[in-house]
């Protein structure tokens, strides 16, 4: 059974709300860029088949509006120090360190790697689902989740010394 419109704003808007936070440290342009997703996603509804998760779907619109909004604006240079996320299991094997030597390092991750974990660590995404969205399989997603949290590992330990 298909979810409305309204139905899918009240599950997955906060999901989609806090994938954006933690992309911008803005909360403003955070809840607009949450607008402009579900904005697409009624433009675009017809275009969903059903094939993935809804979440897959949805963080996959945020991604695009996120990349569109950062053509028209600089980057953010600076981490919010409110963006403090709760621990999964990839980020306890990263606690010694703080949460935000944590963010500040995954800020300077090249992409595809940031990307890809900001979907896994603050989006909850699986890698399969992270691989429909970049439209790569699930093995290309894991591999590079894991190169790029052992280059915040890296980044993180030469920060401490």
């Amino acid at each position: 059974m298909m979810l409305s419109m309204d139905e899918i704003y009240q599950r997955y808007a906060q999901s989609v709300y806090r994938y954006l936070l933690s992309r911008t440290g803005n909360a403003d342009l955070s809840e607009e860029l949450t607008q402009e997703t579900f904005y697409q996603a009624v433009r675009s509804i017809q275009s969903y088949d059903g094939s993935c998760k809804i979440t897959t779907w949805l963080f996959g619109i945020a991604h695009n509006v996120l990349l569109t909004d950062r053509r028209k604006r600089p980057p953010l240079e600076n981490i919010d120090d409110q963006i403090i996320p709760t621990q999964s299991a990839e980020e306890e094997a990263l606690s010694a360190v703080s949460h935000m030597d944590i963010l500040i390092s995954l800020h300077r991750l090249p992409e595809p790697q940031r990307e890809i974990l900001y979907l896994r660590l603050f989006g909850g995404l699986s890698f399969r689902e992270i691989g429909v969205i970049f439209d790569k399989n699930e093995n290309w997603a894991r591999v590079n989740y894991y190169r790029g949290k052992e280059r915040l590992r890296k980044e993180v330990n030469e920060d401490d010394k």
